[in-house]
């Protein structure tokens, strides 16, 4: 950045999610208008990457008269802009980060154990139902919350944590389903009385899960 010519009346954007405008502090100092403009999408270097930016959010962060100019920029470009405080930005992106990269991570993975059982389609087969749970999650939140967790339903969870051993996802499914049961107790989707045995089968790993 250092070398490159910075006057008055420029306007300076970059595009990371993980960064505020701070990081455009030296443009800023020499009198441009700095800010951070991201898009909350992934972009993967497919053709359908152009056409998901229609109607997207982005992250604005900067100064007044800088996130002005910004927001003005995102809608210019169809979006909608979402003012995101500089202090904020590392836990806004970790949150997107949370979102969608994890979510590829349990989708291959539970795609991954059904393949391995012989179904020969596991993407076919889980779209309709991870399509849906998304949808449901974006629209009812916690309220949406199905499967043996919400229901306290121990032994379920007791047979899976065993069928997964070995696999390398126990631990995960574990961590996942207490951080749900914590959900849907906070939400009243789970009652105390009927968690009591869930959560002391997800307190601490069998010898089970370990081959």
């Amino acid at each position: 950045m250092a070398s490159l010519p910075v006057r008055p009346g420029q306007i300076w954007v970059h595009t990371s999610g993980a960064l505020g405008a701070e990081a455009l502090r030296p443009a800023r100092d020499a009198g441009a208008l700095t800010v951070a403009l991201a898009p909350a999408m992934t972009f993967t270097g497919r053709d359908e990457d152009l056409e998901r930016l229609n109607g997207i959010s982005w992250a604005v962060t900067g100064e007044a008269e800088a996130r002005f100019v910004g927001e003005a920029l995102v809608l210019e470009m169809g979006g909608e802009p979402e003012h995101v405080d500089e202090a904020d930005r590392a836990r806004y992106h970790a949150a997107l980060v949370y979102a969608a990269n994890h979510l590829m991570t349990l989708v291959n993975d539970a795609a991954d154990q059904l393949r391995a059982i012989g179904v020969a389609n596991p993407e076919r087969l889980m779209e309709p139902l991870v399509s849906a749970s998304l949808d449901n999650a974006l629209r009812h939140g916690d309220a949406a919350l199905t499967g043996p967790v919400s229901r306290g339903d121990a032994g379920t969870v007791a047979k899976h944590l065993k069928a997964l051993a070995g696999t390398g996802i126990a631990g995960t499914y574990r961590a996942m389903a207490r951080r749900t049961a914590e959900r849907a107790l906070d939400s009243g989707r789970l009652r105390s009385a009927d968690a009591e045995g869930l959560l002391d089968v997800l307190a601490h790993p069998d010898k089970e899960e370990t081959p």
